[in-house]
């Protein structure tokens, strides 16, 4: 079982930059962000 991580702020600059760096070293990630749109792009 991987370890969850939880991002807010996904959609963009650090949190985006977080998500994805999380997300290629395998984690499972939580996001949130006030901007669906942007977050569903990140996702």
């Amino acid at each position: 079982m991987a370890p969850t991580v939880l991002i807010t702020g996904a959609s963009q600059g650090i949190g985006k930059a977080t998500a994805i760096l999380f997300a290629r070293k395998g984690y499972e990630l939580v996001l949130s962000a006030r901007q669906a749109a942007n977050l569903e792009a990140t996702a």
